[in-house]
């Protein structure tokens, strides 16, 4: 009996096995839900589902199909079969369910499908049968691993004993101070090898470092001088370089032109620097045709025992401290200064009135009596100051004409750019020079002082003597406006200037001159030309005695105009007639009165009221 029953026992399959898994796809989530049916997954994410159709949109579509597919005249078509199949059924109501049908088939006329209908039902069946292809790949992997049944353990048999066997030997560790000093040997190597990877690896750093800074350093440098309207221009390609159509004609290097655009082709050539692209090079610029030299202007006068010279130079910098568009601004001052330089060796041979002795760096000019006039290129790094010749009113002649000779070199740029625009029968104006109205000038200045000096020592030889007299000295009688003019017009000006000395209130003499030594006297019977200062003093005297002369004619006759006296100038004297008796008078000796016959009261009379009223 108990075999009986442990035979059913092994007959009954297991419960799992028993389980049967629909091959449907659920139609309902655990919740009694709908599934829909997913058309699509958007590549974000997104699900498409089917549209729910209704009853009222299934059966408009039923109808559509079947109109489509049976025609449109399918109610008429089949309505006398329809009416002579009924009466056929009414006499044959004991055919079989079976016969019906298969009348009912054969009366339908099978169409054929339209391509949209089939692209349709493919579309609708693909999805389906796709999701059964992987429900039963999804059972069938299950139903392998619930069948597949846990190996069986097998028995490892035993490794029969070997006849031969072997045995192994090992070195014996060396003692506990060996293997100290060994780990120290290892970890020694092991740190060398380390710290010269270290500073290898630092230094390749450093230097990339010093790289990138560099390189943004020329970038920014580049930027700054193009910023400062420098102009800048990609330098040529090294040898070699590829020139192709495809190939990199960058250039890292620009080319800088500092000069003026109107200058000459040689002074533009010279004015070329180049940002550095070496990593090693601490200069702000490199400069293949730079010079170093700067112009300085020197004014020497001597008078006698005495000398004074003044001076003046243009500004210099210094490569350490200046940023590279101010470098830029200095070198082009240096390169306009050797232009004016040049210049001034063509004109220095040519001037009409002044001596000029020229060398290769030096330029001197004697413009007046007692001073001389210098110009010299001289190096950069020389340390000169600038000297003042008049310290009281703060006056820099030699400054004045530096930039003077900037305004006069630029002018004569641009007439020879309009001439060059006129067309090429136009004839550059060779008169423009840039050194004879700065000689001109020099020498207006020392003619104005020395007519001062002669005019001032008349008006105090008559204050001195008890006339009251007065200077008013006036070297430059233009206005503002008309002296800038003489710098930027063309046409060459002149300047000038009046002096006028006051006797007491009854006389005046008036003198004007212009540049560069022209002194005009307007006296009240005439106007003459002085050519040199004795003729000057010559004419101050007489007619300081001419009116001193006239002054005492004049008092004269208010004293003895009851005596019925004549007055009158005679030469270079004053006679006065009256009852007998005649007086002459000389500047010379005016404190002595030439006349024994006049009485002493009188004499004494006349002399009180003529020094009171001189």
């Amino acid at each position: 009996m108990s075999e009986v029953n442990h035979a059913n026992t092994e007959n009954v399959e297991p419960s799992w096995k028993k389980l049967k898994l629909s091959l449907e796809r659920p139609y309902k989530d655990d919740s009694g839900n709908p599934i829909p049916v997913l058309l699509d997954l958007t590549p974000e994410g997104e699900h498409v589902y089917e549209p729910k159709e209704t009853a009222t949109s299934k059966i408009e579509s039923n109808l559509r199909r079947i109109f489509q597919e049976r025609g449109v005249d399918f109610f008429e078509h089949h309505s006398e079969g329809r009416s002579g199949k009924k009466a056929k059924n009414a006499e044959n109501q004991e055919g079989n369910e079976d016969t019906l049908l298969s009348t009912v088939q054969e009366d339908v006329v099978p169409t054929a499908m339209t391509m949209e209908e089939l692209l349709v039902m493919r579309t609708e069946i693909m999805g389906q049968l796709f999701v059964a292809v992987g429900e039963m790949s999804q059972a069938r992997d299950l139903l392998n691993s619930v069948l597949a049944g846990t190996p069986n353990n097998q028995v490892v048999a035993e490794p029969s004993v070997p006849l031969l066997s072997s045995t192994l030997v090992s070195k014996p560790a060396p003692i506990v101070s060996v293997q100290a000093f060994n780990a120290q040997l290892a970890i020694g190597s092991k740190d060398e090898a380390l710290r010269k990877a270290a500073r290898l690896f630092k230094a390749e750093a450093e230097i990339m470092e010093r790289n990138r800074v560099k390189g943004e350093k020329y970038w920014v440098d580049a930027l700054r001088v193009r910023r400062a309207n420098w102009r800048l221009s990609p330098a040529p390609l090294p040898p070699g370089s590829a020139t192709g159509k495809g190939a990199d004609k960058t250039s890292k290097d620009f080319m800088i032109s500092y000069g003026l655009e109107t200058s000459p082709t040689f002074f533009r050539r010279r004015a070329v620097a180049q940002l550095p692209t070496s990593i090693t090079s601490d200069e702000k610029l490199v400069l293949p045709f730079h010079q170093n030299t700067r112009l300085r202007i020197s004014i020497s006068t001597s008078t006698g025992s005495w000398s004074e010279t003044c001076s003046f130079a243009s500004p210099r910098v210094s490569n350490d401290s200046a940023q590279p568009e101010t470098i830029l601004k200095y070198l082009q001052t240096e390169v306009v200064d050797q232009e004016i330089f040049s210049l001034l060796v063509k004109e220095a041979g040519s001037l009409p009135t002044a001596s000029a002795r020229v060398s290769e760096r030096l330029i001197v000019i004697d413009a007046s009596q007692g001073l001389d006039l210098s110009f010299e290129l001289m190096d950069s790094s020389s340390n000169t100051g600038t000297n003042r010749l008049d310290s009281q009113s703060g006056e820099n002649i030699c400054e004045l004409i530096y930039h003077a000779l900037h305004v006069f070199l630029l002018r004569k740029h641009d007439l020879h750019q309009q001439a060059l625009a006129s067309g090429p029968a136009a004839k550059v104006d060779s008169s423009m020079m840039l050194l004879q109205p700065i000689i001109d000038l020099l020498q207006y200045r020392i003619f104005c002082q020395r007519v001062e000096v002669e005019l001032r020592k008349a008006s105090n030889a008559l204050v001195a003597a008890g006339v009251s007299s007065s200077l008013r000295f006036n070297a430059i009688g233009e206005r503002g406006d008309v002296l800038l003019s003489l710098f930027s017009e063309q046409k060459r000006k002149v300047v000038g200037g009046e002096a006028i000395i006051r006797i007491g209130d009854w006389h005046t003499l008036w003198f004007s001159f212009l540049s560069p030594s022209t002194l005009t006297a307007h006296l009240s019977h005439a106007t003459l030309t002085i050519a040199s200062l004795p003729q000057l003093s010559q004419l101050l005297m007489d007619e300081i005695e001419r009116c001193l002369l006239q002054r005492i004619c004049t008092i004269g006759r208010e004293i003895c105009s009851s005596l019925g006296s004549i007055w009158f100038i005679d030469l270079n004297r004053c006679v006065a007639k009256w009852e007998g008796c005649m007086m002459f008078v000389k500047p010379a000796l005016m404190l002595s009165i030439i006349s024994l016959s006049l009485p002493q009261e009188l004499q004494n009379n006349l002399w009180t009221r003529y020094a009171y009223r001189l």
